[in-house]
């Protein structure tokens, strides 16, 4: 074998030995039960958007052809952006092809230091999904990483560096995708508009879930203009992209800045139009959403009586923590020998000693699914 290739068998086989290699799974079979996806309201085979996706391939073609700069600027991008805009409180949005170049892209641009004229101060929650840290990684900025969900450390942060002049900004999602806990929205930003700092929220796992109309937990606030808040169309929504609502100069800003944005071919008509359809739908959805949450606090209450450690979440995220890496995968296997499917989540994605089931609910699932989940865990 080559010697370069040699070396990259050998980075493989360290991963197999410390129970931390990833496979794909085979496709096409069939599950008593999946509680592996991010299909939270069970938007992804419904037949509305179905039907929105062919009506917009009739109208403007399976493809953008072009970045939205050139060619891929369709009407139905427009309009996806523009009901955005209104239902996050925002001045403005933008789509892109996913929610992990929506925080590479964006972050790196909010936080080029050509721009801003210093290096900026960062101060992110320890916790935060890896495409956040991506995106400081590709400012080559360094982050100041306060205790997960710890208000008081961020504000001590903050406060020792109250009198340094250069530009600061919080970065911390809003549900957590690992441990299905949440941030303080409104405290945050209380936090972000004393210390003259931009605000950068993460939606993703709040978005179609948390709301009065299911459209995140900044909901509950009316965002600043120093407020940004992304989000995917991959989660509750059921399609695929992601977005980002902010003020019309934040999004003038990233139209020219964001590599992410520029370079890119826009994302296709067809996943615009189903992703218009789900946004309209969420609404709607009051009763999906209070079941779904409802289903997942009787998880919660039926793992503690297994005596299984499902951390802080208080959302329709559950893990079940189960420390290593071996053990989550064992756990996983006969999950899946009962024809159930989870997730086995594993360093580098959650701390060390943290490995775990994840368990993501759908308002698809029926008292039945959760009664055999809990059948199976019980025999763990």
């Amino acid at each position: 074998m080559n010697e370069l290739l040699h070396r990259y068998a050998a980075a493989l086989e360290s991963l197999d030995h410390q129970g931390l290699l990833r496979r794909l799974p085979p496709p096409g079979q069939c599950w008593r039960a999946d509680f592996s996806g991010n299909d939270y309201m069970g938007l992804a085979k419904r037949p509305e958007l179905v039907e929105a996706a062919a009506e917009a391939g009739r109208r403007y073609g399976a493809g953008a052809t072009g970045s939205r700069l050139l060619s891929g600027n369709t009407p139905l991008h427009v309009e996806l952006e523009a009901r955005i805009a209104v239902d996050k409180g925002a001045e403005a949005a933008l789509v892109f092809a996913s929610g992990y170049q929506v925080n590479a892209a964006c972050i790196a641009a909010l936080l080029d230091r050509t721009a801003l004229g210093a290096e900026p101060l960062v101060f992110a929650d320890k916790l935060n999904h890896a495409s956040m840290h991506l995106g400081c990684a590709l400012a080559g900025v360094r982050q100041q990483r306060y205790k997960h969900l710890d208000l008081a450390h961020l504000e001590a942060l903050l406060e020792k560096n109250a009198g340094d002049p250069r530009p600061k900004f919080i970065l911390s999602e809003s549900v957590f995708g690992m441990d299905g806990d949440q941030a303080d929205i409104a405290a945050l930003q209380g936090l972000s508009l004393r210390h003259g700092a931009l605000l950068y929220i993460d939606e993703a796992h709040a978005t179609g879930v948390f709301g009065p109309r299911g459209y995140g937990l900044c909901e509950a606030v009316s965002l600043a203009p120093t407020t940004v808040a992304m989000g995917t169309m991959s989660k509750a929504l059921g399609v695929s992209g992601g977005y980002l609502a902010c003020s019309l100069l934040l999004r003038d800003y990233l139209i020219n800045r964001a590599g992410g944005f520029i370079f890119s071919t826009a994302p296709s008509p067809l996943m615009v139009g189903a992703a218009l359809k789900a946004w309209e739908l969420l609404p709607s959805l009051g009763a999906e959403r209070a079941a779904l949450l409802r289903r997942a606090e009787d998880l919660r209450q039926g793992l503690r009586s297994l005596g299984l450690d499902h951390g802080a979440s208080s959302t329709h995220i559950v893990p079940v923590i189960l420390s290593t890496p071996e053990a989550a995968l064992c756990a996983k296997d006969t999950l899946a020998a009962q024809g159930i499917l989870v997730s086995a989540v594993r360093p580098p994605t959650v701390p060390q000693g943290s490995s775990r089931l994840r368990i993501g609910l759908s308002a698809a699932h029926t008292d039945q699914d959760l009664d055999l989940l809990l059948a199976a865990l019980g025999s763990l």
